[in-house]
């Protein structure tokens, strides 16, 4: 494909594509760089691209979307939560919490990072100095311990 003739079918595919990624991010900016970001890998390979490039263009499009919607963060910060409910917090956060404040150290700090701070695996591992494979299984047995904790005080 000509560069013309990608640029005069990118303009006819834009639209679709905007709907297709809004569709997946729910978010008409995070939409729009999407696109951007299909179309310059499409321009990448533009010179073996065949006309109509629009089933090409879903499929990068769809991919990007989806690898967005996995890097954002699976958590939600647990202080918000309790600021929102002061003065009658939720018994079970503030249970957790107290289970949380029982735990070794490190263990905290880690439940801490990453539940409460939302902070990737990769970012704790640079900043406890382990490896990501440490933290991951430091993160389990702490999250195992608050469980265990939880639901033996709660028989």
């Amino acid at each position: 494909m000509t560069a013309e003739a990608f640029k005069q079918e990118a303009q006819v595919v834009r639209p679709q594509l905007i709907s297709q990624a809004r569709r997946y991010l729910g978010d008409a900016d995070e939409a729009e760089d999407a696109v951007q970001d299909a179309l310059l890998r499409l321009w990448l390979m533009h010179a073996e691209l065949t006309s109509p490039m629009l089933p090409m263009a879903l499929t990068v499009t769809r991919n990007i979307a989806i690898d967005w919607l996995r890097k954002r963060p699976h958590t939600e910060p647990i202080s918000p939560m309790v600021m929102e409910e002061e003065p009658a917090a939720d018994p079970r956060t503030e249970r957790i919490l107290a289970i949380v404040a029982t735990l070794p150290t490190m263990q905290q700090t880690l439940i801490r990072l990453r539940h409460i701070e939302g902070m990737e695996m990769a970012d704790i591992a640079e900043i406890t100095g382990s490896s990501e494979v440490a933290v991951r299984k430091a993160l389990s047995r702490a999250r195992q311990s608050i469980r265990d904790k939880y639901y033996k005080n709660r028989q």
